[in-house]
Order: structure tokens, then sequence, then C-alpha cells
């Protein structure tokens, strides 16, 4: 089991390493999946294009895109999230932007467990396991 956390097209630096590790772990864990190897990687709205075209074929700007290396129970995979379109959303959404980072960050983790928000309902869904993650975080303060 590993988490780790890089930077490509941009200087981020993510404080608290350590402890969103073990929260990502625990919100793994919390539903009843193992932890495999998750890489976050951190980067630009233009660089996160690029990807979007190239293996979506979407062309369009999104905070986050996952690819899933999951098997069976253990959870893996690779979570690229921009860094810039994460301050849009905290900026639009009135939100700390290390707030509005860990929703997008346990989002693309949600996506690596097999949840999917391309439905409404499945939005809704989504955004409910967020909350919980969060209010996960907020009480190991």
């Amino acid at each position: 089991m590993s988490i780790s956390f890089h930077n490509e097209d941009t200087h981020f630096d993510l404080n608290k390493k350590i402890r969103h590790r073990n929260w990502i772990n625990k919100c793994i864990v919390s539903h009843s999946r193992d932890p495999g190897t998750i890489s976050i990687v951190f980067t630009s709205n233009a660089h996160l294009l690029r990807m979007n075209r190239e293996y979506l074929n979407h062309n369009y700007f999104t905070d986050v895109i996952t690819f899933d290396y999951t098997e069976g129970n253990v959870i893996s995979g690779d979570v690229f999230i921009s860094i810039e379109q994460v301050k849009e959303n905290a900026s639009f959404y009135k939100v700390l932007l290390e707030v509005e980072l860990r929703r997008v960050m346990i989002h693309g983790v949600l996506h690596l467990m097999g949840f999917n928000d391309a439905t409404e309902a499945g939005k809704e869904t989504m955004r409910e396991m967020e909350n919980e993650a969060l209010n996960l975080w907020s009480k190991e303060e």
C-alpha cells in the first residue's frame, strides 16, 4: 500500500502529506476496500486539458482525471488534479482551497473505487460520500 504525491507542470506543495495519506487510506477502508498503490499528481489546467483530449476525447477543462488500476478489492490508480481548476472551484464555491482540494482528491479516489457521477443520482451519491470523507478529516483535527 502506497499513496504518493507528485507535481507535473506545476509547483505545488501539499501540506500534511502523512495526514492526507492516512485520511485517504481510512476513506478507502471505510468502503470495505483495501488501499493499493495510488499516485496523486498535481498539474496545470493546460496539462490536464491535453490529457482530457488525448485519453478521453473531451475538449474541456476539468479538475480531476483518474486512471484506474484497481484489481479486485485493492484500490490503485493515478489521480491527476489541476491545481488551477481547484483554485477556481474554491473561489466559485467560496470555500478554502484546502477543503476543495481534499474534495477533488477524494472524488478521484471514489472513481477508483468504481463510483461514477455520470448521472444526477450518481453525482448526488458521490457528493454525499465526499462530504462523509471531509467530515472524517474534520473529526481528526
